[in-house]
């Protein structure tokens, strides 16, 4: 946490991250013409949050992206903020709703498989589109590797970085949509996948964050059809013919 704290003891690094925030994966020649600074001082900067994990970068071309990981703010919230601030925010009132962390959806369902094939699902891109309306996300789901979500004849749907990876339990990546002109204004948000095994079955909670207040109804409302379909792929072995599938592939 030590690394955290003293990243975010500077004003400016705490502007970086609202640049990132504001749009993500930018450059340093981006991202520098924002301060007055020189080059190589936004380049301390920018190493201070890599190093304390704030701060993820992925190469694209020759040109390297530096990417906003809100993960450990989150830590720090839930480890220091969240049970100070629990007793006063029950008698605020109606100002409750306004402190709550905002723009977050989760979804919780049972899946009869091991946490192992679960995982190998959700990453292997031929799997995942069988579920995934034709779509397959492609990486090699290590920390700071990016993802490309593809589907025949359509280029690029949408792309990510992954921020964290602990097979099989815990996969952190962000998510920009680009399915059509208007999504990609939504900007990168935050999808976590986490596993824990129940007797035969799998606990499956998926946690899409980081949203705008008023998010496309595009942009969340594909998951209830998604994990269902991949529900029923791990349990039977046959595509679930949602309404979303139905669209993009032939039911098998």
């Amino acid at each position: 946490m030590d690394p955290v704290f003293k990243a975010l003891a500077d004003s400016t690094r705490r502007e970086l991250l609202d640049e990132l925030f504001a749009h993500d994966g930018r450059t340093l020649t981006q991202l520098e013409t924002r301060f007055a600074m020189t080059r190589f001082g936004v380049m301390k900067h920018l190493k201070v949050l890599e190093d304390a994990g704030l701060v993820v970068t992925a190469r694209h071309g020759r040109q390297k992206l530096h990417f906003l990981n809100p993960v450990p703010i989150r830590h720090i919230h839930d480890r220091w903020m969240g049970k100070y601030a629990e007793p006063w925010a029950a008698g605020s009132g109606p100002v409750e709703e306004t402190l709550d962390p905002a723009g977050e959806k989760v979804y919780e369902l049972y899946i009869r498989a091991t946490p192992e094939r679960l995982w190998d699902a959700i990453t292997d891109p031929e799997t995942r589109a069988r579920y995934n309306f034709g779509a397959a996300a492609h990486s090699d789901w290590t920390p700071g590797a990016t993802i490309e979500v593809t589907a025949p004849g359509t280029g690029v749907l949408g792309d990510g970085v992954v921020l964290e990876a602990e097979r099989p339990h815990r996969l952190v990546h962000t998510m920009t949509a680009r399915w059509n002109d208007e999504v990609p204004t939504e900007g990168a948000s935050l999808v976590t996948w986490e596993t824990e095994p129940v007797g035969e079955s799998c606990h499956l909670t998926l946690v899409h964050g980081e949203l705008n207040e008023e998010v496309d109804d595009e942009v969340l409302g594909g998951w209830p059809m998604i994990l269902s379909g991949l529900k029923t792929y791990l349990e039977t072995g046959d595509s679930l013919p949602t309404p979303g599938a139905l669209r993009h592939i032939r039911p098998r």
